[in-house]
């Protein structure tokens, strides 16, 4: 299983990034996604999550409203579309499935 996210970048309050994820190795239609983050001064937290066909999904209530998960099956590939960025977003985001964790990109909120 390869896990491989990209996309993060330094961005100021109010920016935007979209962060991919891009897999191989398991079928990836059938796999519940998650996107995890490593926030400084902070544990490991759940972003958000989406269902296998995309239709169910979760987010983590500090994002909700400003985070979107989506995923492309054809693509193999998972999304996170970040708007309205804060500072307390900065940290280390990785996608995961099942006990899989992938290469992480780092997102780093200027104030």
């Amino acid at each position: 299983v390869q896990l491989q996210a990209f996309g993060g970048g330094l961005v100021q309050p109010g920016g935007s990034l979209r962060l991919s994820c891009a897999t191989s190795g398991f079928i990836f239609s059938s796999g519940v996604m998650t996107w995890f983050r490593q926030v400084p001064g902070k544990g490991l937290e759940r972003v958000a999550h989406i269902n296998s066909g995309g239709g169910v999904t979760y987010a983590m209530r500090s994002v909700e409203g400003r985070f979107t998960i989506s995923r492309d099956n054809a693509k193999k590939t998972l999304y996170l579309q970040m708007d309205r960025l804060r500072p307390e977003d900065t940290g280390i985001y990785y996608c995961g499935v099942g006990p899989y964790r992938g290469q992480e990109t780092q997102v780093t909120g200027s104030s």
